[in-house]
Formats: structure tokens, sequence, C-alpha cells
């Protein structure tokens, strides 16, 4: 399968001095330079702004008050604007977002506004999507070899896709919507080589979960990283995401996947949009080289209140838990609950504790109640998550994941008196005190086999004890 052709000029023309990373390729196209070296500044000229309501308002003002009341945005076809943070509450303040993000969107007459009106029925909605970096992809704005910028740090997330994406400030934003451009440094690379059969017991959120606690929370601070092996190509667009979604969890630039035929199949009935993948030349210079011998590899947990504080699951089969939460860019994507649902039809029991679904976006929660499982005889997610005793799946949204006001579905607020503080295992991406809500809470993250596993003993579980 062959991707469409971009017209554009190739990353580098005429004699090269030496090869370059991906990200490297792709900043020099973006900039129309024949050759960058890690370090350079560079104008990269943008494909793809996102923002949300969260800072959307602050990039729209910041836009407004230095190109004036008057501007007009660089492109209204290559500004993304999705509703998603803080949608399905009374607080004003987070309505007043999305009325403001309206009221730009219609003045700018921006073409992908995925707005929602009817907060009571989010189906109501049709052009409502749920957690921008899984609607990113689903609604085609991920391609090879481009540039993604977004006002949210988990925008690394669509460099599974092969192209540089990152998260920026509201300033960066609004100076993007004026003009199109940003001054970037290059990174150096960090690669990452992935070998061996991955077992069936492990998911792409125990890859990520190790890299970052071998190489730490600071690791790879402004890096890019990029991510190949054996184990890397089997994995599946939903996984490659999850993989490049938590690189900002170890100070990370950008993360980013070469595009193959796994990622053309994905694309194919997405976009219509040509474009041209770019790949790591043979004597490109990685700052450093990791190996992994994927096949030997156990479940992991992180434990609170840092990423990259690793674990293995089973070594923390003591630690008593008060709930669990499936869902977030990272880890509410269909893949997810169907991972999760593996585990809950294996085990044939109730869950022991609640048990909160926030699939990411509406297409996720279409399929959560209409894709069937395999091995369960027709079964979906929904009936299995309902014969398990889990809450029923919620209103698409980033939910629980960054705390949100007080009336977040599942957001941890202060404990019953039952227990002391809230210990939560959670298939989302950062663990540190008050991200979910309270501040005391205790976030182990850990991958959906891992959380469903833990559902149903009230410890935190390693999910061979019902997968195998």
């Amino acid at each position: 399968m062959t991707p469409p052709q971009s017209k554009r000029e190739p990353s580098a023309t005429g004699a090269v001095k030496s090869g370059m990373t991906m990200t490297e390729k792709i900043l020099a196209r973006a900039s129309e330079k024949r050759e960058l070296i890690p370090g350079d500044n560079v104008w990269a000229n943008v494909d793809v702004l996102m923002t949300h309501d969260v800072c959307g308002p602050g990039a729209f003002g910041i836009f407004k008050k230095e190109f004036g009341e008057n501007a007009k945005v660089w492109d209204r076809e290559k500004v993304v604007v999705i509703p998603d943070h803080y949608i399905f509450t009374a607080d004003e303040l987070a309505n007043r977002n999305v009325d403001t993000l309206r009221e730009f969107c219609t003045e700018q007459n921006i073409k992908y506004f995925y707005d929602i009106k009817d907060l009571a029925d989010f189906k109501a909605n049709p052009d409502y999507k749920g957690v921008c970096h899984v609607a990113l992809a689903q609604e085609g704005h991920c391609r090879p070899g481009e540039v993604l910028l977004g006002t949210d740090s988990h925008t690394c997330t669509a460099g599974a896709f092969g192209q540089f994406a990152t998260g920026i400030g509201i300033t960066d934003a609004g100076f993007v919507l004026g003009t199109g451009k940003l001054l970037l440094k290059v990174p150096p690379t960090l690669k990452f080589v992935m070998d061996g059969e991955m077992p069936d017991y492990l998911l792409a959120k125990d890859l990520i979960l190790q890299i970052i606690g071998e190489i730490s929370a600071a690791g790879a601070r402004y890096k890019a990283m990029e991510f190949v092996g054996s184990t890397v190509e089997s994995l599946t667009m939903e996984d490659r995401m999850t993989l490049c979604n938590m690189v900002i969890e170890a100070g990370g630039k950008n993360g980013v996947v070469p595009a193959d035929t796994t990622t053309f199949k994905y694309l194919q009935d997405k976009t219509s949009v040509p474009y041209e993948p770019v790949y790591s030349d043979g004597q490109a210079r990685f700052l450093s080289e990791y190996n992994f011998d994927i096949s030997k590899l156990e479940p992991l947990v992180a434990k609170p209140h840092s990423p990259d504080n690793r674990a293995l699951a089973r070594e923390c089969k003591d630690v008593k838990i008060d709930r669990v939460y499936i869902g977030s860019c990272t880890g509410g994507k269909t893949e997810d609950f169907m991972a999760a649902a593996r585990v809950f039809l294996a085990s044939g029991k109730k869950v022991k504790v609640p048990t909160f679904l926030v699939p990411a976006t509406q297409k996720v929660w279409m399929d959560v109640y209409s894709l069937p499982v395999p091995g369960s005889g027709g079964k979906t997610c929904s009936q299995i998550f309902e014969e398990a005793g889990c809450d029923t799946p919620a209103s698409p949204t980033c939910g629980a994941c960054m705390g949100g006001p007080r009336d977040t579905h599942a957001r941890l607020n202060e404990p019953q008196a039952s227990c002391t503080v809230f210990v939560c295992v959670s298939t989302t991406n950062r663990n540190f005190p008050g991200r979910m809500g309270h501040k005391e809470g205790q976030i182990y993250l850990a991958s959906p086999y891992t959380a469903a596993a833990s559902a149903l003993t009230g410890f935190v579980t390693d999910p061979r004890e019902f997968l195998h």
C-alpha cells in the first residue's frame, strides 16, 4: 500500500554531510533546510495546530492581543479545536471556556471545530468527539512527515504516525495562529530498539513504563524518542499511540514511530490529504541507543507519585485499592477496553471495587457498545462490563485524568470515613499528588490488563492471574 504523495520538496537535496534522524528530517523539510543538526533553531511551518477548552481561550486572547481584534488565523483549515477536558460539569467557568471556543471558531470560520452544546446527552452532538489526542487520529489529522503542535503536553501521541508532534504553550499557540510558524530547537534523538515476541499478557503501556523507569522522568528531557524494532513493528496504531503518548513523562520533546503498512492502512479511510513519510538514515546520529528484549518483560505499574517509579505488578500484590479507572488518551481507546473486557471475560468474576469506565471519544463509546469481543460468543465490552459489575461507561471526555471540577465523573474527592486515602489503579498517564483530584490520592499507573485484574481482586494484581 503506497501513501498519497505530497508535492513538498524533499527534506534534503544536493550534497548532505551526514545522515539525519526522522525528527531532524521532518523539521528540515518544515523549515526548508537541506540539513539540520541537534541544537539548530529553525522557523518551522506548522501543518496542524490543535487546541482545547483548557488552553484555547488563552491562546485566542493572545492571538487577538498581538495580531489585532479583527485579525484572521493563518489557515482556518489547519486549526483543530476540540473541547474535551472539563465538559460534563456544572462549573460555570468550565462551561464558559467552551462558549469562548465556539465564539472564536464561528468568528474565524474554523473548519474543524468539534462542538458540544447539549451536555445532558453527548450523543445529541454529532460534531462532538472527545479526548483530543484520540480524536485527532480518528478524524485524520495525524499524517506521516508533518508537524503537529498542540496546547497539551500529550500532543506527542501523534508521533505514532511518523510525524513531529509536541505540546506548546498558549503564547506559542497564539503566534502560530497568526503566522503558521514557530521557532523550534532541533532535539537530539534517543533510539529505543524493542525486539522479541510480545507476551499476550503485556500491552504497550507496559513497554513505555519500562522505558520511563529505565531512563527516569528526566531521562529524555528535550530529546526525541524514536521507537523501532520487531516488537514496535507488530504493534497496532493504538498501541503505538500509547507508546508515544507518555514520552513527555520522561521529559521527551517528541516521540516517533516510523510509518509503515500499519500506518497507511489506518489512514486509508481517514484522510485524503497527501503526505510523505520520512525515515532515519542508516548513518543518522543518535545520542544514545537502548535495547530491550520484550519477550522477557513482565506486567508493570508506576507507583505513586511519579511515572518513573516502576515496579512489577506482582511485587505490589499486597497494595489494597479502592477503585479502578479505565480511560484517558493513554488508556481509553477501543483496544484498551477490549483488553479489559478480555480479563473480565476470562475470570468470570465480579469486580470488588468501583470500576469506572470513560471512553476517550464518541467513536470509542460506540465501539464499547457494538463491537463483539473475540472469544466471547458475540458479547460486547459493555455487556461484559455489566456482568462484571463495572460502572456504566461514561460520556467521552478526559474525565478524572486531570482532576477537574469537583463534579467530574470518577474524580478523587475526599475519601469516605472507611478509608483515610483513595488508592486507585488507573490506565492514565500521570500519578503526581493531586493529579486526579485529592492531593493525598495514591495512583498506580497500569495497563488495562493490570487495571482489570486489580478490579477483580481489590489489590494491585498481575493480569497473568486471570489470563493464564
